[in-house]
């Protein structure tokens, strides 16, 4: 097979990218860009490749390749002539987990719609096509729930999994779902969704009205409301939901409850620094 080469410069030309006035901006973003490129793939990149893919200069991608290799961000595969992440890269992700920003920030608020509503509530986030519980708040007096920290569960049976495929694009939703062997049921329940029609015209009604809702597919006689937390980008993070006892939650309820539910999901995204949900 041919290997592609490409010519790179040297490590002391890198600095002309550091150059006085606002050049140092657009560095800084390019720069980042990259190391998202290279992370939303498989294997690693040719300069070229990652060039035309962002619309950059390919000298300007070169320069800061030489500084992120230089720096432990990105690691050059001299036989292949391509670029992947490098072990600081890695150790940011590390960093990331171990500092649990989604948790620590979204707990206080969770703890106050708990304390304000008399339900308990929990935030998750997509794992496959599951979701992962990654708080729970438990209100006074309520039973305990399945959905405890560190549980998993089919995405497409919560109400926390439909909020977040909701605000997926529909292509995503297909792939996590190519056939029917991807469907599975805790419980019999009428209307209960085991194939991808069911589920893409319930995702529809999720957009249509705002947040999502599940029904005894968890637990029976247990209900939730959910709505999804968002980046800067709109891109679901995770969702913040509510469990309660249906028969003690009357249906026409369920809107008003959604709205203060929306209402923490909102201030979450604000304070990831991403936007809410429209």
């Amino acid at each position: 097979m041919a290997v592609e080469t490409e010519a790179r410069p040297e490590a002391g030309s890198a600095p002309q990218m550091a150059s006085k006035g606002t050049s140092k901006v657009p560095a800084a973003e390019n720069t980042l860009r990259i190391l998202k490129l290279l992370a939303s793939r498989r294997g690693p990149m040719a300069a070229s490749q990652i060039a035309s893919t962002l619309g950059l200069p390919r000298s300007s991608v070169y320069h800061l390749l030489v500084v992120m290799e230089a720096n432990g961000f990105v690691l050059h595969l001299h036989e292949e002539q391509r670029y992947g992440l490098g072990i600081s890269a890695f150790e940011l992700s590390s960093a990331y987990s171990r500092q649990e920003p989604l948790s620590r920030l979204g707990r206080p608020l969770l703890a106050s719609l708990v304390d304000a509503l008399g339900e308990s509530a929990h935030l998750a986030v997509l794992h496959g096509r599951d979701v992962l519980y990654i708080v729970e708040e438990r209100a006074k007096n309520r039973p305990s729930l399945v959905t405890d920290v560190g549980v998993r569960l089919p995405s497409h049976l919560t109400a926390s999994g439909r909020a977040i495929l909701a605000a997926l694009p529909k292509s995503q939703v297909r792939a996590l779902y190519p056939n029917a062997a991807a469907f599975t049921a805790r419980h019999e329940v009428e209307g209960a969704i085991m194939k991808y029609s069911a589920l893409s015209s319930h995702l529809d009604r999720v957009r249509q009205r705002g947040y999502a809702t599940e029904h005894g597919e968890v637990t029976p006689g247990f209900g939730s409301i959910a709505a999804a937390v968002t980046d800067h980008l709109g891109w679901p993070t995770a969702a913040v939901a509510v469990t309660f006892l249906e028969d003690k939650l009357p249906a026409e309820q369920w809107p008003a409850l959604a709205a203060r539910v929306q209402k923490v999901a909102d201030e979450l995204s604000v304070r990831l620094h991403g936007r809410p949900a429209k």
